[in-house]
């Protein structure tokens, strides 16, 4: 039997290279990447005039009101209201007929059922002209047969548009939280009982938190993609960003310059938005946890 004559320096020195490849095949080399383009990018910003022109224009700022201390970013404050105002009116459509879904109540049942299963079987940009163009004419004849005197013009794009969102996210959302609800035991539900708790009671003080705190990361990925799905809104005409890159575009013809600064400014705010979520998520399994 032949004896090993490799000495324990080179053993170590060999265990050594082994993991520093080891560790360096792990690093996040896709995010030194992202991060290069990023600097290359904003580098173009701050040098080219024609990109910050194009950043200007689609962030929906002048130079001459950032210099005057106006700080507008009109299509960047656009993009978020939406998103967010559609997000926090789907998550409320969405608890409700979670709920609903997970009823033992045949009506109610049903009821959210046909919500869901309806609103899931049309895509988002059908589900926003039909808001915007048909829904909305008609809400305001049941206004004005109510003595609400009001015309669809005085009802903004914006609003149309956050509804139409809302409610296709809320049958996601909807799934979501029915599917929350029931992942926590039957068990409990019977022991909240026993100490009088009534339904209400029961969803409020013992189901809701440890659903909620189950769902948090899809929730946090349905905000992620409502900030996406609302460029949307372009088709309506809002000012957003990709209706300002549109119109910067439809102008000057210069599609790459556009759509670039475009995806890169959606990049970054996705990135902004998914780390803030990340926190959030944290803080609130860290309350609950106590």
């Amino acid at each position: 039997m032949a004896a090993n004559t490799e000495s324990p320096l080179s053993t170590g020195r060999s265990r050594m290279l082994g993991w520093s490849f080891e560790g360096v095949s792990k690093w996040p080399w896709w995010l030194l990447v992202a991060l290069l383009g990023a600097f290359y990018i904003i580098f173009l910003i701050l040098t080219d005039p024609q990109m910050q022109r194009t950043f200007w224009f689609i962030s929906g700022q002048t130079p001459e009101g950032l210099s005057a201390g106006r700080l507008l970013f009109k299509g960047i404050s656009v993009t978020l209201t939406v998103a967010v105002g559609a997000y926090a009116l789907s998550t409320l459509i969405g608890l409700v007929f979670g709920i609903m879904r997970s009823s033992s109540n045949p009506f109610f049942y049903n009821l959210a059922s046909l919500y869901v299963e309806l609103i899931r079987g049309i895509p988002m940009l059908v589900l926003l002209l039909y808001v915007a163009f048909a829904l909305t004419p008609l809400f305001v004849i049941l206004l004005n047969s109510l003595g609400i005197p009001i015309t669809t013009r005085e009802i903004p794009n914006e609003v149309r548009a956050m509804v139409a969102l809302a409610l296709g996210y809320g049958a996601f959302s909807a799934e979501i939280f029915r599917a929350g609800i029931q992942s926590v035991e039957y068990g409990q539900h019977e022991a909240a009982r026993a100490l009088g708790m009534g339904y209400f009671q029961t969803m409020r003080f013992v189901v809701l938190p440890q659903a909620i705190r189950r769902i948090l990361p899809a929730l946090g990925n349905d905000f992620i993609s409502m900030v996406k799905d609302s460029s949307l809104v372009a088709i309506l005409g809002v000012q957003d960003l990709t209706q300002l890159t549109r119109l910067y575009y439809s102008g000057n013809f210069l599609y790459m310059q556009s759509l670039t600064m475009l995806a890169f400014m959606y990049l970054i705010l996705v990135v902004l938005l998914t780390r803030l979520v990340r926190l959030m998520e944290a803080r609130l399994h860290r309350a609950y946890a106590r």
